[in-house]
């Protein structure tokens, strides 16, 4: 499954967006906290997982890119082969992410 994460500048339309896109339950909350919860233990997630077009998102929320790639780690650990992933970004993109992805 692949989400594009076209113009999503701000943690809650990140949220919003993840909330439709994997049809998290309507008590899902603008929390990373919440979004760990439905990931490992409410949805049945795909095998893969990939955000495109984040290098916007990380540059517009540096702190919650870092704790996305956070929880990608700890969720390829926990839920393994299962896995949370970056696409590839964008070699015409103006943007530099803070990072690397994973």
């Amino acid at each position: 499954m692949t989400i594009d994460l076209a113009g999503i500048t701000t943690k809650t339309a990140f949220h919003e967006l993840v909330k439709k896109e994997l049809q998290f339950p309507d008590w899902y909350g603008v929390s990373w906290d919440a979004f760990w919860d439905c990931v490992v233990a409410v949805v049945d997630m795909p095998d893969t997982l990939t955000f495109i077009n984040w290098e916007a998102f990380a540059e517009a929320c540096p702190r919650d890119m870092d704790i996305l790639r956070d929880i990608m780690v700890e969720f390829a650990e926990t839920k393994a082969p299962k896995q949370i992933v970056l696409g590839q970004p964008d070699p015409d993109s103006q943007l530099r992410p803070a990072m690397p992805p994973y």
